[in-house]
């Protein structure tokens, strides 16, 4: 089977000590597709909460309700003063994405957007939730996927991130997020995204207790659904970081395995378009060193505005300027391009 084959060259890729061939392998298909081109965009998050009804165990953002440090629920005029806080001129994009809260219900969601929608330029696109917590929202409204994502997209959002993918092996799922959301869920919420529109990203959390073959599994998944609905526009390998969580006895994998992983992740998903490196993630330097190894996105300015990694242990104030991220490709021999949530390029 074609499946299988793709899987045992793509272990092979993974078991090589030859760097520098499988950084060669990785860039002949990035440059393929995107040539010299390094894309970022221009953003902010926001995270409207932390409260959240799961428990998974490799969370370190999570808290069980208000009472508890470092907790916060924002108002619908929080909302509204952070966005003015944080928006800029010249920004296309806010992402909004955050937890399942247990007291929140759709109309609350939908709000967000709506007020979103009115206190951004038009040119800003609305990237928000993930599949996880479309597939709560439907759970507990009693509504489908479809009817809570078109009701989203009547009140603006125009895009998806990826998130809540984590690996879809359901043995490692049960392990590690087991009341979340099954893989096949995650990918028919997408599938609906897709058919309805709505352009998305896909991740995969890899350091933790998966091995090899789970990742290519993963991977293969994303690959299979894109063939069928070409609706992701990049694919997002997050690290997992171990500090503050139930997994931190794991420790973190290393450099090696990181970039082996972005390089097989471009050989494999040559049908997806961008390979993004999130910098918040994985820290400046080896972000930039993922542009050698198939990666072609750094994701954006970010401009402080995210947590969710900042308290599993990275960056503490995540934010880097259109010069940085610049100067970061023209090092690696790429070009920056500024883009737009959809990879059109920025005019400035």
């Amino acid at each position: 089977m074609e499946r299988d084959k793709i899987i045992k060259e793509a272990l092979e890729l993974y078991s090589t000590t030859d760097m520098n061939s499988l950084s060669e392998a990785a860039l002949k298909i990035r440059k393929a597709i995107n040539g010299n081109k390094v894309y970022y965009n221009n953003n902010f998050h926001i995270e409207p909460s932390n409260i959240c009804v799961h428990r998974c165990k490799f969370c370190s953002y999570r808290r069980d309700n208000s009472s508890q440090p470092g907790a916060w629920s924002m108002t619908l005029e929080d909302v509204r003063n952070y966005c003015r806080e944080k928006y800029q001129k010249g920004m296309t994009e806010v992402h909004v994405v955050g937890s399942v809260h247990p007291e929140k219900s759709i109309d609350y969601y939908v709000s967000i957007i709506s007020l979103l929608r009115k206190e951004l330029p038009d040119e800003v696109t609305i990237k928000a939730y993930t599949a996880v917590e479309i597939d709560d929202m439907a759970k507990y409204s009693g509504q489908s996927v479809e009817y809570i994502l078109k009701k989203l997209k009547d009140a603006g959002l125009s895009a998806m991130p990826g998130g809540g993918a984590e690996i879809f092996d359901p043995d490692i799922r049960k392990q590690i997020c087991p009341d979340k959301c099954n893989a096949k869920r995650w990918i028919e919420i997408h599938r609906t995204a897709h058919r309805l529109g709505i352009k998305s990203n896909a991740t995969m959390l890899f350091g933790h207790i998966e091995n090899r073959r789970n990742r290519l599994d993963h991977m293969m998944q994303i690959k299979e659904l894109q063939e069928e609905t070409d609706g992701f526009d990049a694919f997002i390998p997050l690290l997992f970081k171990s500090a503050n969580n139930q997994l931190s006895h794991l420790g973190e994998i290393g450099f090696v395995e990181i970039l082996k992983t972005f390089a097989v992740a471009r050989v494999v998903l040559d049908n997806i378009p961008h390979i993004k490196s999130y910098w918040p993630m994985l820290g400046k330097d080896l972000s930039q060193l993922t542009l050698l190894y198939g990666a072609d996105d750094m994701d954006g300015t970010i401009n402080n505005s995210t947590k969710i990694y900042s308290m599993a242990g990275s960056h503490t104030n995540p934010e880097m300027s259109s010069e940085e991220i610049e100067n970061m490709a023209e090092e690696c021999g790429f070009i920056a391009i500024e883009r737009d949530s959809f990879y059109n390029e920025v005019k400035k």
